[in-house]
């Protein structure tokens, strides 16, 4: 058994709240470089935390960016072609994952993905 799955529920949840609040300081660290350089962006985030508690994506989307995802997304730079080849090059590495994981966390097409300026 992979030691994550051990890792009792109260200390995932420090965690993820630590990285969710990390990522709402770091406006600078845009999506679409998340997307390039990780493989995941706080959209996918979003939606993976929107399924696991049968949210809507509008109330799983302000919990994660800690507002309305309109005024955060007001405040982003368009997507340069460089930064969408990156994340194209990403996503692919993504693929691999599919077989590794649980139907229920499908790693190369989060629904974020099919449109990355959304």
């Amino acid at each position: 058994m992979d030691k994550l799955d051990q890792l009792d529920d109260a200390s995932a949840a420090a965690a993820f709240r630590r990285l969710v609040r990390l990522l709402r300081h770091r406006e600078d660290a845009q999506n679409i470089d998340l997307m390039g350089l990780a493989g995941f962006c706080r959209n996918c985030l979003s939606d993976w935390v929107g399924e696991a508690a049968g949210l809507s994506k509008a109330e799983a989307r302000e919990i994660v960016y800690g507002e309305p995802y309109d005024g955060w997304k007001a405040r982003q730079p368009e997507a340069t072609p460089e930064q969408l080849r990156r994340m194209d090059e990403s996503m692919a590495k993504n693929a691999a994952l599919d077989e590794a994981l649980e139907d229920s966390f499908p790693a190369s097409d989060p629904p974020a993905m099919t449109e990355p300026n959304r």
